[in-house]
């Protein structure tokens, strides 16, 4: 399927390393999983974009639909598909999510 709204979110996930699909920015969340989620990557002190669906219909619906993935947030690291708020906070954890940004060779902050 291609529309405006999903090309969109292949050309973000293409261009930048990390991803924060988001409720709300980086430096202003609208909901508390995204806050965690951007407390866990700012604590990891990764360069990311965050992309506020809620200014988005488009955007909102097509990302759900891209990751076959039905909440939000939804992170990206590198073009893959890594999930939401719980897996992220339990990689990080488990220190996986630290491993994930070593392997991929992330940039940080």
């Amino acid at each position: 399927m291609t529309t405006p709204a999903i090309e969109a979110i292949k050309k973000d996930i293409a261009d930048n390393d990390i991803v924060l699909f988001m409720k709300g920015t980086p430096s202003f969340p609208q909901c508390g999983f995204s806050a965690a989620v951007v407390q866990v990557l700012t604590h990891h002190n990764v360069k990311f974009k965050g992309v506020n669906v809620l200014a988005d219909d488009g955007i909102r619906n097509g990302i759900k639909e891209f990751s076959n993935w039905p909440t939000i947030p939804q992170l990206y690291v590198k073009g893959e598909f890594v999930g939401g708020c719980d897996i992220v906070r339990e990689m990080a954890e488990a220190g996986e999510l630290e491993e994930l940004f070593k392997e991929k060779q992330v940039a940080t902050a």
